[in-house]
């Protein structure tokens, strides 16, 4: 079963939560903490509403389950995007932090990402948004919850303009209600900025899946233990058999370096051409 988590904070999460109402036929069920009407189950899901932001709701998959008697395969959660630049993005991403958790979760902690939803999630929402006016990415590996389910965000962004377009929520939500999830190569990504533009080209013309994406910044603080220690920690919790690493984004030693890691760590270190085109 797949739990949907949305907030009443939250006017992109809102909206997303009154679509799939509509679109779908749900029952209520025993909301204990939540408050009664908030627990809902439906065809294969459930979808629980909270009164906050969802970042520092850890636990939120055994809460649930407890109260359903079921332990879930996946967790979506429908959120708004705030980024400075205020440029129109749907976004994608798993959650985790490679160090302080400084917004929700735990310190140099990830939640298990869930490759073939997420990747799935992102060519579904860039089929169907293409005549939307946003941009289409993933995010990076970033902030809480604290989980032990497999575990997606969704988001509307990147401002107060752009939370209730209608069409955006309309997008994310066909998007998870039809999802197809391809049993592609797994990997980790290494690299890049905050929305990881290369990770997203790759899975939008490529048979690939990303779990866990390490941005360039991170990489460039950290000595080789810790990139040994990140690249595990990445690939256990995605279920990744290679690595992709976008080496424009980062010093040429710096990427020379991280290659050396992985091949002592025995983990292939995979080009585009390696890849096979959708």
């Amino acid at each position: 079963m797949r739990l949907l988590v949305s907030s009443e904070e939250d006017p992109a999460s809102c909206n997303m939560r009154s679509l799939l109402l509509r679109k779908r036929d749900w029952e209520p069920a025993d909301a204990g903490e939540f408050g009664a009407g908030n627990l809902l189950v439906g065809d294969g899901m459930a979808m629980v509403t909270i009164e906050g932001i969802h970042i520092f709701e850890d636990h939120l998959d055994r809460r649930v389950g407890g109260l359903l008697d079921v332990e879930f395969d996946e967790v979506v959660f429908l959120s708004r995007h705030r980024a400075a630049s205020a440029i129109p993005t749907l976004t994608v991403h798993p959650i985790g932090n490679f160090g302080e958790a400084r917004f929700g979760g735990r310190d140099g902690c990830l939640v298990p990402a869930a490759p073939t939803l997420m990747n799935g999630l992102l060519r579904g929402i860039a089929e169907r948004g293409s005549d939307l006016p946003f941009q289409i990415s993933f995010e990076v590996t970033h902030h809480g919850p604290w989980l032990d389910t497999p575990t997606v965000y969704i988001e509307i962004g990147s401002d107060e303009s752009q939370w209730e377009h209608m069409g955006a929520a309309e997008c994310l939500t066909d998007a998870l209600l039809g999802v197809r999830e391809e049993d592609h190569t797994t990997l980790i990504g290494l690299g890049g900025g905050h929305y990881g533009p290369r990770f997203t080209d790759i899975v939008l013309t490529r048979k690939a899946n990303f779990g866990h994406m390490v941005p360039a910044h991170v990489l460039d603080g950290a000595d080789e233990p810790a990139v040994q220690e990140m690249v595990s920690k990445a690939m256990q919790t995605s279920g990744a058999t290679a690595a992709y690493m976008h080496r424009k984004s980062m010093k040429r030693s710096r990427a020379s370096m991280i290659a050396s890691v992985l091949e002592r760590m025995d983990v292939p270190l995979l080009r585009s051409e390696d890849l096979d085109p959708l």
